[in-house]
């Protein structure tokens, strides 16, 4: 068999059949390496489409039409962000490296950026020889759920309820923008974003926590339940986000919404919780802690380095 990589394919948009491929390549990857390469963002665009500026790049083994590789790129203000996943039987034949150029000429004239999800030795390697260095991380922290929990307490004209779907939308939209308005990915989601992630399989409102004072919504406390085989052998929890709005800040509102959820989580009978946080911020990181949490992972995202 040749170990040259196929020619890289890219489009806005690919065939159901394709899509099917690629989820296929991320699920032997994830097996093989125990950390999953595509993330939901990756996924929701492959199910629901883009539109013409994210791009899709897909390397087939070559004389054939197996997809051995795969790319995705969405475009930022200076440059893009990109992943990049290639199926355990077709590695080592510079399918990755094929990829990387491919996804630098689609980001261009901005910086390319690359996730390294688990940040395994091989994206190190890969990013030292092609020039990129790290930019931001993304700590992964869990906690058992059979350990001790605080009751979430709230400031008096402070309540709690869980979010209603069709009515409380646009305003979780609008407090998401506030409390992440310096994130380069929370803080852009849309309505549409929201209802594809309200049509997922996971997505139950029983789960999602609303903070209001007045009718305003000040924070929020989205879980999600990964399945079986997920993320390990028995479910799993997760933090999925919790936010706050600047003007609420110091109310306690992050540390009562986490309780919240922590203590929803385990009612459904779940053993272990995770979250992801950056590591660039303290004061979040320094809450988890608090309740429990410990680092078990990172992802690293590499920028591309114009010097080299």
């Amino acid at each position: 068999m040749s170990s040259e990589p196929g020619r890289v394919e890219v489009s806005a948009a690919l065939p159901a059949a394709d899509r099917a491929s690629v989820l296929a390549v991320g699920d032997a990857a994830h097996r093989a390496d125990g950390v999953a390469a595509l993330d939901d963002q990756v996924r929701l665009d492959l199910e629901f489409g883009t539109g013409a500026a994210v791009r899709h790049l897909v390397v087939r083994a070559a004389g054939s039409d197996v997809v051995g590789g795969y790319g995705h790129l969405r475009p930022a203000a200076t440059g893009g962000v990109g992943h990049l996943v290639v199926h355990p039987d077709h590695r080592r034949r510079g399918i990755a490296t094929a990829l990387v150029a491919a996804l630098r000429e689609e980001a261009a004239p901005g910086a390319l950026r690359l996730w390294a999800h688990g940040n395994l030795e091989p994206a190190r390697r890969l990013a030292d020889r092609l020039g990129f260095t790290a930019a931001r991380e993304l700590r992964q922290m869990q906690r058992a759920l059979d350990e001790p929990l605080d009751d979430p307490t709230y400031p008096a004209d402070v309540s709690a309820q869980t979010f209603r779907p069709g009515v409380d939308d646009s305003a979780w939209v609008e407090a998401n923008a506030d409390a992440f308005a310096s994130h380069p990915e929370q803080g852009r989601l849309t309505v549409d974003d929201l209802h594809e992630r309200m049509a997922q399989p996971w997505f139950d409102p029983a789960g999602f926590f609303l903070a209001e004072r007045g009718g305003r919504l000040l924070g929020f406390h989205w879980t999600k339940v990964h399945p079986a085989g997920e993320l390990g052998e028995a479910a799993v929890g997760e933090v999925y986000v919790v936010g706050v709005r600047p003007e609420a800040q110091g109310l306690g509102l992050g540390k009562a919404l986490t309780l919240t959820g922590l203590h929803h989580l385990r009612a459904c009978g779940l053993a272990t919780v995770t979250l992801y946080v950056e590591a660039d911020s303290p004061a979040a990181t320094s809450l988890y802690a608090r309740l429990g949490f410990a680092v078990t992972n990172l992802d690293v995202e590499y920028r591309a380095d114009p010097a080299r």
